[in-house]
């Protein structure tokens, strides 16, 4: 196994108290009749509850319920899960790839697109910008081989994964980056986003929704004004500060859908929020989500504007 690579602010007791509590994993399909509970017991890290969450969100289980719990340094987790059938799961193959990725979120996840560039843009949405983008690449010699595109408010954040034409290689080449930030920096500006377009290029290799997400929120996207409400269905978000117990309390009321837990974990975390108590309930269409949460400097306005640019 690969060796740990540990965050600078970890004293040397907490590193061996994370290596004596390796996360155990338990998986049970006989306690819940209409869902599969998967159990995660660990040593607590800031982040590792959306690892834990994103390893059954990119297999595009549905989590019904979860009950989230810590003490100290310890965190307990359960998740009621289904495929996207509503099914119990029964591919041991599957739930054995759980198991395993489970084990070992300690040593952090992440997107397997080695070998390739990723290209970051935020700007002005518009009609006809990613048909200009991908032009630009096709000119410029590069080979799309994926790409995941946001958009909220009139704002765009995409994540272009690319390499060479020629070589089939990662794009490392700095006159040919810099022909590409260029070329792509003019295309995001348009007519009338001088200041806030931008186009960066990568070779890290990271979660793509989780960078998304980053990028959106360094984009404060959630403070213009909603251009468009697509449906009167809106999400209830509420934040009550508990001041004096140095912790906020989230409640969130919508529509039930996938990655809903992540998106919401997601966007705590990146804000430095700590959850330590949490109850995650669906009925029908309707999500209810109750988030105990703490942070050195305590910002609830922030985190129920992040909410409703989230949901």
């Amino acid at each position: 196994m690969k060796d740990m690579e540990w965050p600078a602010c970890l004293d040397e007791y907490e590193k061996l108290v994370i290596r004596m509590n390796t996360p155990r994993v338990v998986i049970d399909n006989a306690v819940c009749p209409t869902a599969t509970l998967v159990k995660v017991d660990s040593a607590r890290r800031h982040g590792i509850l959306l690892e834990a969450v994103q390893v059954l969100t990119d297999l595009n289980l549905l989590i019904k319920k979860a009950y989230i719990s810590s003490d100290g340094r310890f965190f307990m987790d359960v998740f009621h899960v289904t495929d996207l059938n509503g099914n119990k799961l029964t591919d041991e193959s599957v739930i054995s790839y759980i198991e395993q990725s489970l084990e070992t979120i300690h040593y952090g996840r992440s997107n397997s697109f080695n070998g390739l560039t990723a290209l970051e843009l935020t700007g002005t949405d518009r009609v006809g910008l990613l048909s200009e983008v991908f032009a630009v690449l096709a000119d410029l010699q590069c080979s799309v081989v994926e790409a995941k595109v946001w958009t909220h408010n009139g704002r765009i954040a995409s994540l272009i994964y690319v390499k060479d034409c020629n070589s089939g290689s990662p794009i490392e080449d700095s006159q040919q980056i810099d022909r590409i930030e260029a070329r792509l920096r003019n295309v995001l500006k348009g007519d009338n986003d001088i200041r806030s377009a931008k186009m960066t290029v990568s070779m890290a290799v990271t979660h793509t929704e989780r960078r998304l997400h980053q990028m959106m929120f360094a984009d404060r996207d959630y403070e213009r004004m909603p251009v468009l409400r697509h449906s009167t269905d809106y999400p209830v978000v509420t934040v009550q500060n508990w001041a004096d117990r140095s912790y906020s309390v989230v409640n969130v009321q919508c529509k039930d859908r996938t990655k809903l837990l992540f998106d919401v974990v997601c966007t705590l975390t990146d804000m430095e929020y700590v959850v330590f108590h949490a109850t995650i309930n669906t009925a029908g269409e309707r999500a209810y989500l109750v988030i105990n949460c703490y942070q050195f400097d305590s910002n609830y306005c922030c985190i129920y504007s992040a909410f409703k640019f989230l949901l």
